[in-house]
């Protein structure tokens, strides 16, 4: 069973890049460029801040059912691995930054969220489809893509992070 999923989620994170691409999308094995991040508590971060452990982004937005489905199981894996062996942050897509900001705090959302109304990072990370998690290595370079909503925390997930991202969990 645990082969067959693991060749499911190689699959499907494969197929990722059968994808029509998005512009100035970064690929599988490119590096992030540098943009900066905009928090809903008017903070500002870049992602060379997160440089140094791997990333996990999640592109989300409120109206999105399957993005509010899966939160749940990211902000389980952000409180049990989070920030010491890797990051969880999520960028929100939402034109409404008071919606996504009343998703978060309804939902006890704590891994950090900034927003993306003007699409620069959704095109960045080729989210032409969300939910969308994106897994960045410690040097800033993505290792893979996956389209659709998971349960990020379930052994076979956490199996599958710690294997992309070379780290014991």
């Amino acid at each position: 069973m645990k082969t067959i999923f693991l060749i499911f989620f190689w699959a499907s994170a494969i197929s990722t890049t059968a994808f029509a691409g998005t512009p100035g999308e970064v690929n599988v094995g490119g590096y992030l460029r540098e943009a900066t991040l905009h928090g809903f508590s008017g903070n500002t971060k870049k992602f060379a801040d997160y440089r140094g452990k791997p990333l996990i982004i999640n592109v989300w937005a409120s109206w999105c059912a399957p993005c509010r489905a899966e939160m749940g199981s990211l902000e389980r894996l952000y409180r049990r691995y989070g920030g010491r062996q890797f990051n969880v942050i999520g960028i929100s897509t939402d034109d409404d930054g008071n919606a996504a900001a009343t998703f978060i705090k309804q939902s006890k959302i704590s891994f950090v969220n900034y927003l993306d109304s003007k699409v620069f990072l959704e095109n960045m990370l080729g989210a032409n489809m969300i939910p969308l998690t994106v897994l960045v290595d410690a040097n800033g370079r993505v290792v893979d893509k996956v389209h659709g909503a998971h349960e990020w925390d379930s052994p076979e997930f956490i199996e599958a992070i710690g294997k992309t991202f070379h780290i014991k969990m």
